[in-house]
């Protein structure tokens, strides 16, 4: 039975074992309580790599049990960050998760080509989010919104399949996928479309594995099936996808945005092609979505 609402991800994990999860500058209370709950749930252990005065303190006003935690003291933000992924990258975790760092700093831990988790040099990092939003009738996931200005083909075969892998984490057995362009309609001066077109195809030979891929398709034929009866679209991916392919990070983040903000959708996010997920949650983001994206995150590690 595949999961359709965010908070069933949380029973799903109680038959799974314990991950681990460290945190890099956790010095900030929406890190600190989503890890307390995610702890309290018992999806994961946790450590906490920042300035253990600070952590102390934001414990004691918000009354959590400091003593949940492993707490690795380092008050600089980018030594901090740095060490929690050399703990990764000694197998001392099997999450790791942005806290107050600035998204650059922590990228930049990752990416390092002496100290950093890369799965390997050709990897390719893309944020993949999976949103709920009372509009749809399941869970939508969705990629890249926030890491990749303009995917070329091979990045964006890499993200098909960092979505289909999300997808399935969320117990979808074959996941529909849409590859999105401007239209549905296979217009050769497009490059969304020859894109799209190129890795449908691949799906359909067997390249592209464990889903139903298709494109180019319109946003509207994509997610809406009266759009695709009125345009005579037939298709096994059209009106019901499950994943969305963006051709640029414009439209992918405007989507995103416009989900969580006018239609008041939650999300959850990972970051896929370093050795462990990466939870790439915004420092104003709310401790229910870095909840999510913990338990998220913990669905797909290994």
């Amino acid at each position: 039975m595949s999961i359709t609402k965010l908070a069933q991800m949380f029973d799903v994990l109680k038959s799974k074992s314990k991950k681990r999860l460290i945190a890099a500058y956790a010095n900030d209370a929406h890190t600190i309580g989503a890890v307390n709950h995610a702890v309290e749930k018992g999806l994961i252990d946790a450590t906490l790599v920042g300035d253990e005065a600070t952590i102390k303190k934001v414990c004691e006003d918000h009354k959590i049990d400091v003593t949940k935690f492993r707490i690795i003291q380092e008050a600089d933000e980018i030594k901090a960050t740095e060490k929690a992924v050399e703990l990764i990258k000694a197998g001392e975790g099997d999450i790791l998760m942005k806290g107050l760092v600035s998204t650059d700093k922590y990228m930049r831990a990752i990416l390092s080509k002496d100290k950093g988790i890369m799965e390997s040099s050709n990897s390719i990092l893309s944020h993949i989010s999976v949103i709920e939003t009372p509009n749809y009738h399941k869970l939508i996931t969705v990629a890249d919104v926030a890491i990749i200005p303009l995917p070329d083909l091979k990045q964006k075969i890499a993200i098909t399949n960092y979505l289909i892998r999300t997808a399935k984490a969320l117990q979808i057995n074959k996941p529909k996928v849409a590859i999105l362009a401007a239209t549905e309609q296979m217009l050769p001066g497009m490059q969304a479309c020859v894109d799209a077109a190129i890795i449908s195809k691949m799906a359909d030979r067997g390249q592209i594995k464990g889903a139903f891929v298709d494109g180019p398709l319109a946003l509207d034929v994509a997610i809406d099936k009266e759009s695709c009866e009125i345009k005579k679209i037939e298709s096994t991916v059209a009106g019901d996808a499950d994943c969305i392919l963006f051709p640029n990070i414009e439209a992918g983040n405007v989507f995103f945005k416009t989900n969580t903000k006018l239609c008041k959708g939650e999300l959850a996010a990972v970051v896929f092609g370093a050795k462990v997920p990466a939870i790439l949650t915004s420092r104003g983001d709310s401790e229910l979505t870095k909840l999510y994206s913990i338990a998220l995150a913990a669905l797909i590690a290994k």
